[in-house]
C-alpha cells in the first residue's frame, strides 16, 4: 500500500502518535482513573474477578420466518453451547404492525421473525425454559407490548416474574438519532419507558427493562466517541426522566443495561468500553448521588460490527469478527454476539451462525485471554485512548447540556447531523483509499465465491396473514375491545400502561391493534429535515 496516502489516526480521528510513554498520561492517576476491577469507577471491569469468576454470556442474535422457524434456531444454537437468547423482530413487528397489514406487505419474516400477537410470542419459544434462559429482545417503538407477550406466556406456564432474566432494548432515543424505527412523539414513548422500568423495579428484579443502545448509533456512521457520547447521555435521560417521575435512582438504575458496536479500531474500541464505565460511573455520582454502589456500574452487551462486514471475499468477516470480538472481551463486555460471515448476503445460515458461536468459545477457552482482569490496564497507548475518548465525551455531553438535554437536542437534528458528517468523512477516506477496506478498495477479486444463502419465501407471509385473519374470527371480541378501551383511557393519565398492555394481550389484542390505540391517545411523529 502506498505509504504517502496512510491515515495514522483512530476510526474517531484521533491522531496516533508512533509512540506512547509517560508523557501521555500526564495527569492521569492509577488511582483516581484506573483502580481496581469492581471499584469506582470501574475502568477495570464492574466485577472483581471478571471472567474468572464468569465467562460472558454467548449471546447470538436469531430470529427470522416464523415463530416456528426462529424457535428452532434457538435450541439449535442452545444445543450447540449458546448460554442467552436474542430475539430478532422484522421491520412490520419492529414498526408495530401485524403480518397482515398492508403496510407489512414484502416485509413479513425476512428480517427477523414475525410476531403479531400472543399466540405467535407461545410459539416463538415453545419449549425453551424462560426461567432458565435469559432473553434479550431487540424491541424498541412496541417494546412495551412485546414485553407484554413474553410476561403472559410466563404466567401461562406459572413462572413467577422474579425467576424471568433478560434484556428489553427499550431504547427509543437512538431510534430518532439512527435507526428511525418509532411510534409515538418523544415524550409518550419516554413515558412507556419509565413505565416499563417501574414495573420491572417492582415486580421483575433480575430483568434489564432498557438496553440503552449505541450499536445503532455506530452503524449509522458515527465516530467512537459520538457513540459513547450519545448513547451514556440517552441514558441519562432515561434516569432523568425517572426520577422525575417518583423513583429513586437506586430502584432502578442497577438493572440498567447499554448495548455497544465493536468496529476495527481494535485498541480504540477497548478504550472505548473502558471510558464508558468510568464516564458513566463519574456521571452519575455527580448527577443523581445514589448510595447503591451497583447503579454506577455500567453492564453492556457487546456486537461486532455488521458494517463492518462485505459482500466481497465474504470469508473475510471471519477475521474482522475475531478480532472484533476479540476486543469486546479486553474491553470487559458482560455479553456478546458474534456476527455471522454471510450477514451482508443473507439471514444467516446454520454454518455460518455455528461458526460465528464458536469464535467466541474459541476466544474463551482456548486464548487463555480470560486469565487475568483488564490486561492492557496502565498501558500508555490505551490508557491515553480511555482519557481522550472521555474528554472527547464529554464536550457532547457540554453541549447537549447546553441545548437542553438530547430531546431539544433531537428536535434541532444536532446528533443526526454530527453522524450523517461523521459516515460522510469515513466514506470520502475509504474512496481515497486513506482506509483499506481488504477486498473492497485493495486485494480486489475479481471472482466472487459464491456461498450459501438463506432465502424467506412468500409463503411465511400467506401463513402469518391466514394466522392474525383466524385469531381475529376466533377470540372474544367484546372483551378484546373493552381492554384497548381501557388502555387508552389510562394512556390518558399517569397510570403505569404495563398492567393495561398486559390485559390486553391476555386478550387476544394484537399488537398493531394495541400500537393503534396508543397512536390515537399520543399521536405520532415527523423527524426534522438533517441537511
Amino acid at each position: 500500500m502506498n505509504q504517502r496516502k496512510r491515515r495514522f489516526t483512530s476510526l474517531s480521528g484521533l491522531d496516533i502518535e508512533q509512540l506512547y510513554t509517560a508523557d501521555h498520561v500526564k495527569g492521569w492517576s492509577a488511582e483516581a482513573d484506573l483502580g481496581a476491577p469492581g471499584e469506582f469507577p470501574y475502568t477495570r471491569g464492574v466485577y472483581p474477578s471478571m471472567y474468572r469468576g464468569r465467562l460472558w454470556t454467548m449471546r447470538q442474535f436469531a430470529g427470522f420466518g416464523t415463530a416456528e422457524d426462529t424457535n428452532q434456531r434457538f435450541k439449535y444454537l442452545l444445543q450447540h453451547g449458546q448460554t442467552g437468547l436474542s430475539v430478532a423482530f422484522d421491520m412490520p413487528t419492529l414498526m408495530g404492525l401485524d403480518s397482515d397489514d398492508p403496510q407489512a406487505r414484502g416485509e413479513v419474516g425476512y428480517c427477523g421473525v414475525a410476531v403479531s400477537s400472543l399466540a405467535d410470542m407461545e410459539r416463538l419459544f415453545d419449549g425453551i425454559p424462560l426461567d432458565q434462559v435469559t432473553t434479550s429482545m431487540t424491541i424498541n417503538g412496541p417494546a412495551a407490548v412485546l414485553f407484554a407477550m413474553y410476561l403472559a406466556v410466563a404466567e401461562q406456564r406459572g413462572i413467577s416474574y422474579d425467576r424471568l432474566g433478560g434484556t428489553l432494548q427499550n431504547d427509543i432515543l437512538k431510534e430518532y438519532i439512527a435507526q428511525k424505527e418509532w411510534l409515538f412523539p418523544p415524550e409518550p414513548h419516554l413515558r412507556l419507558i419509565v413505565d416499563t422500568i417501574a414495573y420491572c423495579a417492582k415486580s421483575i428484579p433480575k430483568w434489564h427493562p432498557v438496553s440503552i443502545s449505541g450499536y445503532h448509533i455506530r452503524e449509522a456512521g458515527s465516530t467512537a466517541v459520538q457513540e459513547l457520547a450519545f448513547t451514556l447521555y440517552d441514558g441519562l435521560t432515561y434516569v432523568e426522566a425517572a426520577v422525575k417521575a417518583g423513583l429513586e435512582v437506586d430502584a432502578f438504575a442497577p438493572q440498567l443495561s447499554f448495548f455497544f458496536n465493536v468496529h476495527n479500531d481494535f485498541f480504540e474500541e477497548i478504550a472505548k468500553f473502558r471510558a464508558a464505565r468510568r464516564l458513566w460511573a463519574r456521571e452519575v455520582e455527580r448527577r443523581y448521588h445514589p448510595k447503591d454502589p451497583r447503579s454506577l456500574q455500567l453492564r453492556c452487551h457487546a456486537q461486532t460490527a455488521g458494517c463492518s462486514l462485505t459482500a466481497q471475499q465474504p470469508m473475510n468477516n471471519v477475521v474482522r469478527t475475531t478480532l472484533q470480538a476479540l476486543a469486546a472481551v479486553f474491553g470487559g463486555a458482560q455479553s456478546l454476539h458474534t456476527n455471522s460471515m454471510d450477514e451482508t448476503l443473507s439471514l444467516p445460515t446454520e454454518e455460518a451462525v455455528k461458526l460465528a458461536l464458536r469464535t467466541q468459545q474459541i476466544i474463551a477457552q482456548e486464548s487463555e485471554v480470560t486469565n487475568t482482569v483488564d490486561p492492557l490496564g496502565g498501558s500508555y497507548y490505551v490508557e491515553s485512548l480511555t482519557n481522550r475518548l472521555e474528554e472527547g465525551a464529554r464536550d457532547y455531553f457540554r453541549k447537549l447540556d447546553d441545548m437542553g438535554g438530547m430531546v431539544k437536542a433531537i428536535e434541532r437534528g444536532y446528533p443526526q447531523r454530527e453522524i450523517l458528517e461523521a459516515s460522510q468523512r469515513y466514506q470520502q477516506e475509504v474512496e481515497r483509499k486513506e482506509r483499506v477496506i481488504v477486498g473492497v478498495n485493495d486485494h480486489v477479486e475479481q471472482e466472487s465465491r459464491q456461498v450459501p444463502i438463506l432465502k424467506i419465501g412468500p409463503d411465511v407471509e400467506k401463513a402469518q396473514g391466514e394466522r392474525v385473519t383466524a385469531l381475529r374470527a376466533q377470540r372474544d371480541s367484546y372483551r378484546m375491545a373493552g381492554s384497548l378501551q381501557a388502555l387508552q383511557e389510562a394512556a390518558a393519565t399517569e397510570e403505569n400502561l404495563m398492567p393495561y398492555l398486559i390485559d390486553a394481550v391476555k386478550a387476544q389484542a394484537t399488537l398493531g391493534e394495541m400500537c393503534a390505540a396508543l397512536k390515537e391517545v399520543f399521536g405520532t411523529y415527523r423527524e426534522p429535515v438533517v441537511l
